[in-house]
């Protein structure tokens, strides 16, 4: 080798990326946005998900087509799949007002939505360590969902009373505090003469959200006590790890109203949260 001879050995490789590489890893998002697809039932689907692991350029290749369509990788796994949450200027963003729209509900019963879908949250992972835990299950019903909201709002009444601030809410009060009153007001089941539940019912309210989790592969129904049972899924876990520090999930957990039997503390609010508000279209997994 001659002096103006390069060595070929210290000149980095970079790796092509084909056509078909792009085109790899767009299935794989897509597969990703399929939230019901489990990867041990597809092979192509499990393959996508090795190479990813396996395969670094690949990887970052399969990262970049999930931003450019506005998507965050929550996990890349064998129990997760390809798990994408949309950022809020996603064309796959699904907000609140949608959500509500959908369920043929009032306007004004939006933040009932998505108090709902905290309640599920909240009740599905109620210690720090089942969320931070992998392995577990979390399991809710409606009937149990509606019972904790109303336990939350009695609570609420009685921190009204004691601060002698039992009147009707001021226009810019917390969510929660102009909320409490709505909820315990409207009927649990609102039975219709075949024993249907109104959608506007309370149970009604929660198992719509559970019926819309269920569709988006967080929830799996397991059965038709208590108004509906259901247990979570690896995709719901890391969601609600995702928000668990949002304003939303913090005010409803500094009530301290916690469906477990040793009474500890639920998921752990932030460090400071005198200031935080929950604003009208909050709700796991919208955005307002």
């Amino acid at each position: 080798m001659t002096e103006h001879e390069p060595d070929v050995a210290a000149v980095p490789v970079t790796a092509v990326i084909t056509p078909a590489d792009a085109a790899d890893a767009a299935r794989l998002v897509a597969f990703g946005l399929q939230p019901k697809l489990q990867p041990a039932r597809d092979q192509e689907y499990a393959e996508l998900l090795r190479r990813y692991r396996e395969d670094p350029p690949f990887a970052r290749l399969a990262d970049a087509v999930a931003a450019g369509l506005g998507l965050v990788v929550l996990e890349v796994s064998p129990r997760a799949g390809m798990a994408v949450t949309a950022a809020e200027d996603s064309v796959f963003a699904v907000r609140m007002g949608d959500y509500a729209r959908r369920t043929a509900a009032d306007s004004g019963d939006r933040f009932l939505h998505g108090l709902a879908h905290l309640a599920v949250a909240a009740m599905a992972f109620p210690r720090p360590e089942d969320l931070a835990d992998d392995g577990y299950i979390g399991r809710v019903t409606v009937n149990g969902v509606d019972a904790f909201v109303r336990q939350a709002c009695r609570r609420l009444e009685e921190r009204a009373d004691e601060q002698g601030m039992n009147t009707d809410p001021a226009t810019d009060a917390p969510g929660l505090e102009a909320a409490w009153r709505i909820w315990v007001r409207r009927s649990a089941t609102g039975a219709t003469k075949d024993a249907r539940r109104l959608a506007g019912s309370t149970t009604g309210i929660v198992g719509k959200a559970a019926a819309f989790l269920t569709d988006s592969g967080f929830l799996q129904r397991t059965g038709d006590d208590n108004g509906g049972t259901y247990r979570t899924t690896a995709r719901y876990q890391l969601q609600v790890r995702d928000m668990a520090g949002s304003a939303a999930m913090a005010e409803l957990l500094e009530l301290g109203v916690v469906p477990v039997t040793d009474g500890t503390a639920s998921l752990l609010p932030a460090e400071d949260t005198e200031d935080l508000e929950l604003v009208a279209d909050a709700g796991l997994p919208f955005h307002s």
